[in-house]
């Protein structure tokens, strides 16, 4: 495509040529000139030399009218060229002539869009008129002008735009006595033009820098018009510098955007609505902004540099992440800030917001695993350097205190290093996590160590079931765990925790000693342990009685009664012991309850009057125990230990009736055994009587010995029986 021909911006039918105007703008290389550029329109009646002109001032290749084929209609629809050996880059835009008959009287739709979007579109707008027509009421410039007026009037605010009357085929009079009745008529038409209701009257001085120029007869005068058009090319030379032909620029837009602003402008007029300049400015910006921004964050995410960092830190820590990061990215922040410099500043200044966050979250789940590595390795050096000291005999507290400073202190400097520049992120997140977890292995250090005091002494505790075990159980638990609370409370303190976070650790140390011992309590607790160890008691006191009882006392009655009541009794306190847990020294009536509603209807006192009962209200039918300590916790409820006990009076009965056997068949031992100490001690004496008269009367029968020897042998048969 010769781009000084041009292209065909929009056809006779109003259809615009998207595809088109894209080849030309890449031809062309528009988008590259920023706001260093010009756009001229031409309009004017058809067959004036509107396209002559043109291609006359700006070397451009518009098709021209062929005189010797007959006046008629040239240029269809609206075309665009590159101006050449022109500084600044300038577009020239021609228009299809007005007043045409090829469209008809009543078929003027085309003729007043297409100069409002001149208007809106062009810097410097061409009206291209015949010298006579100045002066007359009906002349074709006359409506045309109406039209501009009307349309600025109504759809612009006040802007500056440049004006360029170019009166054609100049002979006699003087220009000056044509530019003062120009510019009378100019004024006469603008006043007549109605003003909208929401806005003031403004002077056609707000609106328009109004420029006249006159040309001569370009068939007649050929050489005097190409000199005089040599002359007004040169007035587009630097035209959009301070003093130049191009009005007011503080409006104007970047080069890129021209072909989005043009179709919106082109779709609003067609579809017959209010043409909103600066709100097409902000949709051509924002679109513009947005499509750099989305080209800038696939440069970022597909950069080599970045994506080698990316696939590095998955591995493992990357020095100077941060900075290197930030580096990239703001290369891409600043191209976008180049490339958009001349949009509207709110637009783009958004849209570099939205980009920064997309490039960020393209970036954050790196930077997150690269604090998740200064975590892991600065939790794991603490943990290993607390057990290399313990192992070197270090006290514990000292070591917490140099080691989670020093480690604290190359976590924070690998997180500086690791800061993105262009993010507000902080690494408090990792932070506090860092120290919660440092924290925690210190808790389970001094978890353990009240595990180890607590647990085995606490069970052997409640498996002698003595008097005194929930004092004990209350002095050990106390002593031990609030050692351990005021040591780890020292310790806390390297972490700069406040008084009312270390109160809480401790809390959660003593409640772990509470739950310890309450786990303990409660598997002591449990009905089979409680009715062995009931079992064993009971026996125990039995035995010890069967078992202080010689051979010689079996003869003595004893009664069994008082003994069975003194085991059970013993039994029944280890179920008083275990029905709850005592955390505090106030005293309850478990034991008393359990004994008046057990053991007097087990083992009635003999010393006690007979009672019915039966007519007295059971205590212990009920799932709560009263008078007890609020802190005390129910192990065993009263109906469960009252069950307990039923079940523990049916597993001692064969002890019972084993020990009554034992005692009945000791008792018929001991007479045989009397009878025959009798006997023997009769025998013993007679013979010493016999052995007496013998040596008296000097008799010698068998000897002394012998009659001893007899005596014995009488004396052994006795205890056989």
């Amino acid at each position: 495509m010769k781009m000084e021909q041009g292209m065909q911006l929009i056809d006779g039918n109003g259809r615009f040529n998207v595809d088109g105007l894209k080849d030309f703008m890449t031809a062309t290389e528009f988008a590259q000139s920023g706001l260093s550029y010009a756009i001229v329109a031409i309009i004017g009646s058809q067959s004036s030399g509107k396209s002559t002109l043109m291609n006359q001032t700006f070397h451009t290749n518009f098709e021209e009218m062929d005189a010797y084929n007959g006046r008629r209609q040239t240029t269809k629809g609206i075309w665009i060229a590159k101006c050449s050996d022109i500084d600044p880059f300038t577009i020239a835009m021609d228009f299809e002539g007005t007043d045409s008959n090829q469209r008809g009287e009543d078929d003027t739709a085309f003729e007043k869009q297409s100069t409002l979007f001149a208007l809106a579109i062009a810097d410097v707008v061409l009206i291209n008129m015949w010298y006579k027509d100045i002066g007359l009421e009906n002349a074709a410039s006359r409506p045309l002008l109406k039209t501009v007026f009307q349309v600025m009037k109504r759809l612009f605010k006040p802007r500056k735009k440049t004006l360029l009357f170019v009166l054609r085929d100049h002979s006699k009079t003087p220009l000056e006595h044509l530019k003062t009745a120009l510019l009378e008529d100019i004024e006469k038409i603008w006043a007549a033009v109605a003003e909208p209701e929401t806005r003031c009257s403004a002077p056609l001085r707000e609106f328009f820098n109004v420029e006249i120029t006159a040309l001569p007869h370009y068939e007649f005068q050929e050489e005097k018009f190409k000199e005089q058009v040599a002359q007004l090319r040169q007035r587009f030379v630097h035209s959009i510098y301070p003093g130049g032909l191009v009005g007011d620029r503080e409006e104007v837009e970047p080069a890129s955007g021209f072909p989005l602003r043009a179709e919106e402008i082109w779709k609003i007029i067609k579809d017959n609505r209010d043409l909103d300049l600066p709100a097409v400015k902000v949709m051509v910006a924002t679109v513009r902004c947005e499509e750099i921004a989305g080209e800038k964050l696939k440069c970022f995410t597909f950069d080599e540099d970045w994506l080698k960092m990316k696939k590095t830190v998955q591995n493992c820590p990357v020095s100077g992440f941060g900075g290197a990061v930030s580096s990239i990215l703001e290369t891409y922040l600043s191209e976008y800030d180049r490339e958009v410099v001349y949009f509207d500043q709110e637009v783009r200044n958004a849209k570099r917001r939205l980009l920064l966050s997309n490039a960020l979250m393209v970036v954050r789940d790196a930077y997150d695993t690269m604090l998740m590595h200064l975590y892991s390795n600065t939790f794991n050096r603490f943990k290993t350097s607390l057990e290399q000291s313990q192992n070197e005999g270090q006290q514990y507290v000292a070591a917490i205190h140099f080691y989670s400073q020093l480690c604290m202190r190359e976590f924070d400097q690998g997180c500086e290093d690791a800061a993105i520049q262009q993010s507000e992120w902080n690494a408090s997140k990792f932070r506090e996590k860092l120290i919660c977890d440092m924290l925690s292995e210190m808790m389970a250090k001094y978890k353990k160590r009240i595990t180890r005091a607590l647990a085995k002494r606490v069970e052997s505790l409640l498996e002698a079931g003595e008097r005194d075990t929930w004092a004990s159980i209350r002095n050990l638990f106390e002593c031990n765990t609030e050692a351990a609370v005021s040591e780890f409370s020292d310790a806390a303190v390297s972490f700069n925790l406040n008084s009312s976070e270390i109160d809480t650790k401790s809390q959660h140390l003593r409640e772990h000693a509470r739950n310890l011992l309450e786990m303990k309590a409660r598997e002591a607790a449990a009905a089979g342990r409680v009715l062995m160890r009931m079992k064993y008691r009971f026996s125990q006191v039995l035995g010890d009685y069967e078992n202080s009882m010689s051979w010689y006392n079996w003869t003595e009655e004893k009664n069994l009664d008082e003994v069975e009541r003194n085991a059970l009794s013993e039994s029944l306190r280890i179920l008083s012991i275990m029905a709850a847990m005592r955390f505090d020294e106030m005293p309850d009536q478990i034991e008393m309850g359990l004994y008046s509603s057990l053991m007097d209807r087990t083992v009635p006192d003999p010393s006690l009057p007979n009672t019915f009962m039966a007519a007295t209200l059971d205590p212990l039918a009920s799932d709560t125990w009263e008078e007890v300590s609020p802190k005390a916790t129910t192990l065993l409820k009263p109906e469960d230990c009252k069950s307990l006990w039923m079940n523990f009076i049916e597993k001692i009965k064969p002890m019972m009736t084993g020990a009554r056997s034992r005692l009945d068949g000791h008792r018929k031992t001991g007479s045989y055994a009397a009878a025959a100490v009798a006997a023997a001690v009769g025998a013993a004496a007679a013979i010493a009587a016999a052995v007496a008269a013998a040596a008296a009367a000097g008799a010698v029968v068998a000897g002394p010995a012998a009659v001893l020897d007899a005596g014995v042998a009488t004396f052994m048969r006795v205890m056989r029986l």
